[in-house]
């Protein structure tokens, strides 16, 4: 099971579960989410939604190289009206496949109307922070790290690319840049994450937080919502997704042109190595 679901009173729990590689998110990872996420939007009695990664770590974002890895695979598609990725070619595959389980999935799910909280420990590099953006608020452990190294691959960013609006650009271009990583206190400064607390009390900390939260009426929270992301839509969040998903693409092609593959022949321990 690549995601694991429960309920503590108010509060809907997901759970990441492929903690031996590190919550990397493959396709069957990424609809099984959605299937949780769904069953929890349905719920009438669920005010809050946490995500969570089992194990010492939050997400290593995208699967490139695990054995559960499944991108030839076909799933129902949910986010995005388009045919099958599976049988096409190139740019046709890779942009059919990456609009839906990656852009177009983050923003199904950003748009879930009921607030979601990340609750992060450890990694949460690339794909990673895909899933921790879609979310309200990040309650990070002390131990938790960040990082978009995918510039060293060519590729100015992750598809959901929310850098600018969640980061600042100065902070941004400082992530993409060096493909560092940051820390969670340095995450607090930039206004990326909530709350910073030890790892020993993650858990309690973030659900003490979604105990409050969940007082409040159901119907305004929603409303609350809708409107700091129809205001973050029209600072140009959505627009720029949309361009640079196509400059994405774009270095995908690149790649594709003048390296062994689209990905510049980088898979993911020559990420982690670089990466320090």
């Amino acid at each position: 099971m690549t995601v694991s679901y429960e309920r503590r009173d108010a509060v809907a729990v997901v759970t990441m579960n492929r903690p031996e590689y590190r919550n990397a998110q493959n396709s069957a990872m990424t609809y099984a989410l959605d299937e949780a996420f769904t069953r929890a939007v349905d719920d009438p009695e669920v005010k809050v939604i946490v995500l969570a990664g089992a194990g010492d770590h939050f997400s290593a974002g995208h699967d490139i190289g695990s054995p559960g890895r499944d991108v030839d695979v076909s799933f129902e598609r949910k986010a995005v009206l388009w045919w099958d990725h599976v049988g096409r070619e190139g740019g046709d595959l890779r942009f059919a496949r990456e609009m839906e389980v990656y852009l177009g999935m983050c923003r199904r799910w950003r748009e879930i109307p009921k607030p979601m909280i990340a609750m992060v420990q450890g990694a949460c590099v690339a794909g990673g922070l895909m899933l921790a953006w879609v979310c309200d608020l990040i309650v990070a452990a002390e131990d938790a790290f960040f990082a978009d190294p995918v510039v060293r691959m060519g590729i100015p960013g992750v598809e959901y690319f929310a850098h600018p609006w969640v980061l600042g650009p100065r902070a941004a271009k400082e992530v993409l840049f060096t493909g560092d990583r940051f820390s969670a206190q340095r995450a607090y400064e930039w206004g990326m994450v909530s709350r910073v607390v030890p790892r020993s009390s993650l858990e309690t900390s973030t659900f003490e937080l979604a105990a409050r939260i969940s007082s409040m009426p159901q119907f305004g929270l929603a409303l609350a919502k809708k409107a700091v992301n129809q205001s973050e839509d029209l600072m140009g969040l959505r627009a720029g997704m949309d361009s640079v998903f196509g400059l994405h693409h774009f270095a995908h092609a690149h790649n594709a042109e003048v390296s062994p593959d689209a990905l510049a022949g980088m898979d993911a321990r020559s990420m982690k190595k670089a990466s320090g």
